[in-house]
């Protein structure tokens, strides 16, 4: 049972799920980070939804238009076809801005017969705080919330408006439309019109993928994670969100729930890599930018995380009347993360800064501004690096000598003085080397484990962890070092459960982790196929595909046992590890067949 058998569409403003049987589940308007209009997904009961409901004679099935994240679900019971053809409008308009209203598109087609349906349009606005509303109002249906903070949805429809409210049958003879806005429209709304904007979004995400570059293997899942990957970046600053949802937990019934809708900065160096590799090289640039423009003053302290807008403060909040996807609560919205001291955090932003001198012109003014930057984070790698902190996995409570903090801050320097040759200001170099090569020493003696054969999680530790596996990509140490072959074998033998990985067995604030994190697999197959055990790690990496839900996507974690998706959902940095390893097996076979 795959439970989050969800589609997403969106349009780099906000975006929602759709379930496989047609349900809106989850949107948030206006933007990703605003609080839901439609939350079933987070409560069965309360969280609000819009729902085509059929008789048991119709099978439902659903997919992408090809090249597009235009979702279609078609019902069928032999005779009587239509489809739900569901958007949310993004094109350009004539003068180069793009067109992103707060917007969904329901476009119903007829197929065949005389098919009929009857909806649920019931929305739950400000995460279903209060009572929501919904009258018919004319030109509209008008949705309210009477107690709280104020708030409205309109929807417009060529179907009649009470015929929805109550939810009577409705018999398709015809194509029609429903349009969901934030906002109230100006002009007049009409079949014609959506049926534009429809073909104008097709086009636009048509021509986005025609732009993606192409390789030897896996060319649909690339696109699809690329999609992905575009939808999540918000338009308006360039962050590229981590996931589009809250809450979705990462074990059935646990309280690892967190609220996604931010923006990492650790997520940034993978996305500018991975997304101008594969020709998109503005989506790169302009999530550069936002990571450029939040990075503060010369000893300002630099967070892990940030808001969408670049927000400093994400305080968290439970939501208590809301039970929870699957009874799992709390619902979180914001992330008490943002405070954590992590270390790595340098390395990622030197890495980012580094990609931005080798891969794109820079200008002589942001050249001068990204030197100070990389100076500056030097100096704070030179005071911090030798201190305990909370680690890539973000532990609530304990402090410690994290082998991924400390590989990190060895790469801020090694990138720093690597961007230094570049543009010719080599002066600094002996003292950072020195830096660099003590930084190095400290891993090499402290982060090894002689008895486990392997590099730990932290110092002193016999535990192993997948972010040890990273040492290889970021120049640390060669694919052909035993010590790196040897940690890969202890790393399968110690977390690998039936092809899937754990982030590490040891007991974190929440007791033993039972799911496998999705990125640690990745960055298995990855490793295994670096140690030239590829066969092996290709026929991982084919039944880890097999575990995306029905349109290719995937959450964060997976349910060891089931296979059942969990956590939050789309996940960006589960589908950049999938671009990254299909790419890598791509380009192994293009060099053998030289």
């Amino acid at each position: 049972m795959n439970n989050l058998d969800y589609g997403i569409i969106g349009n780099c403003k906000s975006a929602a799920l759709i379930s496989k049987k047609g349900a809106i589940d989850w949107c948030c308007l206006p933007n990703f980070d605003s609080s839901s209009v439609f939350a079933k997904i987070l409560d069965e009961k309360k969280g609000g939804t819009f729902e085509i409901l059929v008789s048991d004679a119709y099978t439902i099935s659903q997919k992408y238009i090809a090249k597009t994240n235009i979702l279609v679900t078609e019902f069928t019971n032999g005779t009587d076809v239509f489809e739900s053809i569901d958007f949310m409008p993004r094109y350009q308009n004539e003068d180069g801005s793009y067109h992103t209203p707060a917007d969904i598109i329901r476009y119903i087609k007829l197929i065949s017969g005389k098919p009929s349906f009857r909806v649920k349009y019931d929305p739950k606005l400000e995460y279903a705080k209060e009572e929501t509303y919904s009258k018919n109002a004319k030109h509209y249906i008008k949705s309210v919330t009477d107690k709280g903070k104020y708030d409205t949805l309109y929807l417009y429809s060529d179907i009649d408006l009470e015929t929805i409210l109550t939810s009577e049958d409705i018999v398709v003879t015809r194509n029609s439309y429903f349009l969901i806005s934030y906002h109230e429209k100006i002009l007049e709304q009409s079949l014609e019109l959506c049926y534009l904007k429809l073909q104008r979004t097709r086009v636009y995400w048509m021509n986005w993928s025609e732009n993606t570059t192409l390789y030897t293997f896996y060319n649909k899942e690339i696109l699809r994670s690329a999609l992905v990957l575009k939808l999540l970046s918000y338009e308006k600053s360039g962050a590229v969100l981590a996931a589009a949802t809250t809450s979705l937990p990462e074990t059935i019934g646990e309280v690892r729930n967190w609220d996604y809708r931010f923006c990492w900065i650790r997520d940034a160096s993978m996305v500018i890599k991975v997304i101008s590799d594969l020709g998109h090289r503005q989506v790169a640039q302009r999530f550069l930018k936002f990571i450029i423009n939040i990075i503060p003053d010369k000893d300002e302290k630099i967070q892990i995380m940030y808001g969408i807008n670049g927000e400093k403060d994400l305080t968290e909040k439970t939501l208590d009347h809301l039970s929870g996807y699957k009874n799992s609560s709390p619902v979180r919205i914001g992330n008490a993360a943002f405070h954590q001291k992590q270390n790595d955090i340098y390395g990622i932003l030197m890495n980012v800064i580094y990609q931005q001198f080798i891969k794109f012109d820079t200008p002589v003014d942001d050249s001068e501004s990204l030197w100070t930057i990389s100076k500056s984070i030097v100096h704070i790698v030179s005071v911090n690096w030798q201190k305990p902190d909370k680690g890539i996995w973000e532990f609530r409570t304990e402090e410690r000598h994290f082998t991924f903090s400390k590989l990190l801050c060895w790469v801020a320097v090694d990138r720093a003085i690597k961007i230094g040759e570049l543009i010719g200001k080599i002066d600094t170099n002996p003292k950072w080397i020195a830096l660099r090569d003590r930084i190095y020493d400290d891993i090499y003696k402290n982060a090894w484990n002689e008895e486990v054969q392997a590099y730990t999680q932290s110092y002193g530790s016999s535990d192993l962890d997948a972010s040890t596996l990273l040492m290889e990509s970021y120049g640390f140490i060669a694919a052909t070092d035993p010590r790196f072959i040897s940690t890969v074998k202890a790393t399968e033998s110690e977390l690998c459960n039936d092809g899937l990985l754990y982030r590490y067995k040891n007991k974190d604030d929440f007791g033993l982790p039972s799911s496998s994190f999705t990125i640690c697999s990745f960055w298995f197959i990855n490793s295994l196929n670096k140690i030239g055990e590829k066969k092996k790690a290709k026929a991982m990496f084919d039944q880890l595909l097999s575990y995306s839900n029905h349109l290719g996507l995937f959450s964060e974690d997976i349910d060891f046992k089931s296979k059942r998706l969990l956590g939050n959902f789309p996940q960006a940095y589960s589908h950049l590890a999938l671009i990254e390893t299909a790419v890598n097996f791509s380009e192994n076979e293009t060099k053998e067949h030289n």
